[in-house]
């Protein structure tokens, strides 16, 4: 089981900083977000890919921006998509709901957490 997340969007300013968010008090896991973009927050470094078990990507143009910059530091690493629009703002309810529909069958035994 993942023990260490990551959540990749682009600019790491709306759907991985919401993600994180949102799954940060999960049990038994770390969260931690970055964004692709040449502006992001947080870059996506060869650092946190080290550190991450299970990698989230928002779109499929993440995955092979991922894949084509830092294939070397993937390892085989889990990449999922979790096909999530750029089309929420931070913390919005919808997105929350989306993001829980999709995540939460990748994580350890929890559920009922997050309602």
């Amino acid at each position: 089981m993942p023990r260490n997340v990551l959540f990749i969007c682009t600019q790491n300013r709306l759907r991985s900083p919401t993600a994180e968010h949102v799954f940060a008090d999960w049990p038994g896991i770390e969260t931690a977000s970055a964004g692709l973009g040449h502006d992001a927050e947080v870059p996506v470094s060869p650092e946190l890919l080290a550190w991450a078990d299970l990698v989230f990507v928002m779109e499929k143009v993440h995955r092979v921006r991922l894949s084509a910059k830092f294939a070397r530091h993937l390892n085989g690493k889990r990449v999922v998509c979790l096909d999530i629009p750029d089309n929420y703002d931070f913390m919005d309810p919808a997105l929350i709901q989306r993001l829980k529909e999709k995540v939460v069958r990748f994580l350890p035994a929890g559920a009922a957490r997050l309602g």
